[in-house]
């Protein structure tokens, strides 16, 4: 039999669970965060570039300043594809607690920025403008569409670790109640972890611990081990000693 068979067969009795298809809204909202999410690692990845072109070109602006693409980095990167090379002139570009480090600045500054540099990173820079400009306006029109959501956006937003946005790709994934069906994706997900959890503790409640034994150190059998789980003996119980005899525990 072939598989295709073998799974028509499987349809036709209802053995196959449906895929989850969630309503028109979610599904274009859906489709908004994950073209969101991939151009902000877009820009990810061009803000990376950037700071190896400038690697290259012997700037090391990323040493000393924490964010290459703030206000001082952008009015710096500006005047180098203006034409400007003075370290000193670039570095009092700097702004804020930056202007602490001038000195650092003007070290870092000293490279050989040439032509083809400033070109590789003036198209970034636009790229860079572009990919912000794409990026406001998704998140508008996530805004606008998720409106209808904001109750369950809110209370998404009280979790710890989940801010507005990734509560908004929370609802976009799985659906407004899709999260309280039996079938859903986050259902899964808990049920899983969930059973995780319990053949976790299943395990070490059978696992071997040691206990105290009240006699004391100096006590015959000062130590024992208690084994949990269906097989555990209460410590007061006569333990099997010899040939059809028992004795009592050091611990009983």
């Amino acid at each position: 039999m072939q598989d295709a068979e073998w799974i028509c067969q499987l349809v036709e009795h209802g053995l196959v669970r449906p895929s989850f298809v969630p309503p028109k809204a979610i599904r274009e909202l859906r489709d908004l965060t994950r073209y969101r999410k991939a151009q902000i690692d877009e820009r990810g990845r061009e803000a990376q570039r950037l700071d190896k072109v400038l690697q290259d070109a012997g700037i090391k602006l990323s040493s000393v300043a924490t964010d290459i693409l703030g206000k001082s980095g952008r009015d710096m990167l500006a005047a180098l594809i203006s034409g400007t090379r003075d370290p000193q002139v670039l570095a009092e570009l700097a702004r804020g607690r930056l202007r602490t480090k001038i000195p650092l600045l003007r070290r870092a500054l000293e490279g050989r920025f040439v032509s083809h540099h400033r070109l590789i990173v003036e198209k970034i820079l636009a790229k860079l403008d572009f990919l912000d400009e794409t990026i406001a306006d998704l998140s508008a029109e996530i805004d606008r569409l998720i409106a209808p959501f904001a109750a369950e956006v809110d209370l998404l937003d009280t979790i710890t670790g989940v801010d507005r946005r990734a509560a908004e790709c929370i609802i976009a994934e799985s659906g407004r109640t899709a999260a309280l069906l039996r079938r859903s994706p986050l259902r899964t997900v808990h049920a899983t972890c969930r059973g995780t959890r319990l053949k976790q503790a299943a395990r070490a409640s059978q696992a071997e611990v040691p206990v105290s034994c009240p006699g004391g150190p100096g006590a015959s059998g000062g130590r024992k081990r208690a084994r949990g789980g269906s097989g555990h003996r209460p410590a007061g119980r006569a333990a099997r000693g010899g040939r059809g005899s028992w004795r009592l525990s050091p611990c009983g």
